[in-house]
């Protein structure tokens, strides 16, 4: 049904007032998309990837892997188009190497170091309204000083300045990241890794001592995305007569808070922190294959019944055979990707009440 004369002259008034395309018909409206991670564990419990034109938040405990997700969604992105730009905000001590061992190209990563947070925000916001990068990371904020802490004493109390600054840093830089939805702007995505903290207060139950993180409860409703990063476990490769060498990490991914679809998935995803020759991993590597065939089972793009498996013609007795298969054959790489993806899209397959993080188990897809 066609809008009302009326409706149609309401829309004209408010958009000479206020600017072309300040109001308009809700089916004009574009999605802009996700900006893919490159780790399809996390992509797929996401909806694609991160929200682009939104503001996702990365948390998790020390050593969990919250910058390494960053880098490589970098990485990932910039192989794809040669223009990729990133801004990142290093309140932390940014890790040319670490990014490097990524596969980051840094000529293409614009570092701002500052761990004044008025600054860091305005950045940001100016980022945002120029629409001069693609990417903005904020590594990290617990590492920003509010000025108003900087300039007290050790000695005097300077709660809730933070927290204060991140809610209006949030109203104010959502008017310049919403301006895309409608037009034909340059996108950005935009990524804040934030840490736990042991709630103050908070009442133990079954052990477990309830977690929170900095900046306040305004930016939870603010995030499109809060990704949980937690190490669920080691990878040891043995070496011949030297015992093992601790050269990578299970990382387990859990969707908090997801708009695009349902939240509170779980995945996992072993990542190599070191060159495991054995296994035949490079340092800053996934393992993409394992989890195409935990994926492929889970989704049943892959065929199992006991221990055989199958996609279209091809038959494999055992998962070893099959995942060899696997890394030898990039063709099949790329049709396992997109059938998974096809079967994942939240449009047409609503997913399962099953955790693939079990399921990988099950498939023996767990680290050795």
């Amino acid at each position: 049904m066609a809008l009302t004369g009326e409706a149609v002259a309401l829309m004209a008034k408010i958009n000479k007032q206020y600017g072309e395309g300040s109001v308009v018909v809700a089916s004009a409206l574009q999605d802009s998309g996700q900006l893919a991670t490159g780790i399809l564990s996390l992509d797929l419990i996401l909806g694609g990837g991160f929200p682009r034109n939104q503001w996702s938040e990365v948390i998790g405990m020390e050593g969990s892997g919250k910058t390494t997700v960053c880098h490589r969604a970098v990485a990932y992105n910039q192989h794809l188009d040669p223009n990729f730009v990133t801004l990142w905000i290093a309140a932390e001590a940014y890790d040319v190497d670490q990014a490097k061992m990524l596969g980051v190209d840094v000529d293409r990563i614009i570092v701002h170091a500052t761990n004044r947070m008025e600054e860091a925000f305005q950045v940001m916001i100016d980022a945002a309204e120029a629409r001069a990068v693609d990417l903005i990371v904020l590594d990290s904020y617990p590492a920003l000083v509010p000025d108003g802490e900087a300039e007290k004493d050790m000695d005097e109390a300077s709660m809730t300045l933070g927290a204060r600054l991140m809610g209006k840093f949030f109203r104010k830089v959502g008017k310049e990241t919403g301006k895309a939805t409608t037009a034909t702007q340059r996108p950005v995505t935009g990524l804040i890794i934030n840490q736990w903290r042991e709630k103050i207060g908070g009442r133990v139950m079954n052990g477990q001592v309830p977690k929170t993180t900095p900046g306040g409860h305004a930016k939870n409703f603010a995030y499109y995305c809060r990704v949980e990063v937690a190490r669920a476990e080691w990878i040891d490769e043995a070496r011949h007569g030297k015992g093992k060498a601790r050269i990578g990490q299970v990382v387990r991914f859990k969707t908090i808070k997801n708009k695009q679809i349902a939240g509170q998935k779980v995945s996992q995803s072993d990542y190599y922190f070191e060159d495991a020759a054995v296994l035949g991993f490079r340092a800053g590597e996934f393992d993409i294959v394992k989890d195409l065939l935990t994926w492929g089972v889970f989704y049943d793009v892959i065929g199992r019944r006991g221990a055989y498996f199958h996609f279209g013609d091809q038959r494999w007795k055992g998962k070893e055979p099959l995942l060899d298969t696997i890394r030898q054959d990039l063709t099949l790489q790329e049709e396992l990707t997109t059938s998974i993806h096809r079967a994942a899209d939240p449009r047409i397959h609503q997913g399962s009440s099953q955790d693939p993080a079990h399921l990988a188990e099950e498939t023996g897809a767990e680290a050795a």
